[in-house]
């Protein structure tokens, strides 16, 4: 998408960021460049006044890189082209913003992006929070009531020469199998789950099983719709309303996309409007798109289409699934609360019964 430019090459040699543990520093240089760029400042001069505020080494040779690529002539899209600094779509804006003079106001539009994209992550995280602290405690609290308690009571009851239930017998075994093998069935648990959890969500080749799980699962698939939607709505929107045609624009938005269906939507309706086809006929030809987007929100997209305000409808459709969003993240863990404590409640009450048995037996037998 860059034009031609007869700058000179830099001979610095390129500087890409690694793709973990840098996304607060990526944030931060496009906040704080766009500040200065708001103030009044060059790109250069801005570049270099956020190399001072910069701690990390890596991203104080990242800027010294990009300082060294504008010197010799580059743009700032060409700079940041290939680095990882941002993703596709905010290059295109970038690159838009350039050859057009807008540069702050698409600057903005990325940093708001991020900011979005920051707030869609959170919430998700923070409505899988609650589950996963409650089984992580229960599973710690198991294994030690398995390998400390159980094992104590197994000696009692057993010199007291009474028949055991079924219960307390398969407790009694799992302490014992427990105890006995635990340094390596406790660890390859663990890493066993370590392992499917990796395979199933971040493995490339086989994240789409998770994904398609937590997309049809009664609680989170509500949460990934909503949170697609609005990210679908909001980057759509402001992505038509930077200027950037439709295809670019649906090109743009997959690679902000991690769902693989959602992924395969977006390519759907960007071949579709490539080949002349109004967003109506696309929904319409696309059967199971139901899944993915509500229909409410197709009829509002094709209203918008049809009054030449699709940019400004999509930005709403973002804002109130936004809202949605964060009021299901928030009674997620609600309705989730009653399954996990009948769960632990079970466990305790396995654990009673097969401790209570025994003596009432004793009892019985006395």
């Amino acid at each position: 998408m860059a034009g031609k430019t007869n700058s000179k090459k830099s001979n610095t040699k390129k500087v890409r960021l690694p793709g973990f543990g840098y996304t607060e520093d990526r944030e931060n240089f496009i906040e704080n460049l766009l500040m200065l760029l708001t103030a009044g400042m060059d790109v250069l001069s801005a570049i270099k006044a956020v190399r001072e505020e910069t701690v990390r080494r890596r991203m104080i040779k990242f800027i010294d890189y990009l300082v060294a690529e504008i010197e010799s002539g580059s743009s700032l899209y060409q700079a940041f082209a290939g680095t990882g600094l941002v993703n596709n779509q905010a290059l295109a804006l970038i690159n838009l913003g350039e050859r057009s003079g807008r540069l702050i106001d698409n600057l903005k539009v990325v940093a708001l992006q991020q900011q979005k994209n920051r707030s869609f992550q959170s919430n998700i995280k923070s409505a899988m929070m609650y589950p996963l602290v409650v089984l992580t405690v229960a599973s710690v609290v198991g294994v030690g009531v398995t390998v400390f308690i159980i094992p104590k009571f197994a000696k009692v009851f057993s010199s007291l020469h009474v028949e055991l239930p079924l219960v307390t017998r398969i407790m009694i075994n799992v302490g014992n199998f427990v105890t006995a093998y635990g340094l390596i069935v406790v660890p390859g648990v663990f890493l066993a789950l370590v392992a499917l959890i990796y395979f199933f969500f971040f493995f490339r080749f086989t994240k789409f099983i998770g994904q398609n799980l937590l997309l049809y699962l009664p609680g989170s698939g509500r949460l990934v719709r909503q949170a697609e939607v609005a990210r679908f709505g909001f980057i759509f929107g402001t992505l038509l309303n930077a200027g950037l045609p439709i295809v670019e624009a649906l090109d743009a938005l997959v690679e902000s996309v991690n769902y693989a269906p959602y992924k395969r939507f977006y390519r759907r309706l960007s071949a579709d409007i490539e080949e002349g086809k109004s967003l109506r006929r696309s929904f319409e030809s696309m059967k199971k798109a139901n899944i993915l987007i509500p229909s409410t929100v197709k009829q509002l997209i094709i209203a918008g289409e049809q009054s030449g305000n699709l940019a400004d409808t999509l930005v709403k459709v973002g804002a109130i699934y936004e809202v949605k969003m964060e009021m299901t993240s928030k009674n997620i863990s609600v309705i989730l609360e009653p399954f996990l404590l009948l769960m632990v409640g079970l466990v305790v009450l396995a654990v009673a019964i097969a401790v209570i048995l025994p003596i009432y037996s004793l009892v019985g037998s006395l």
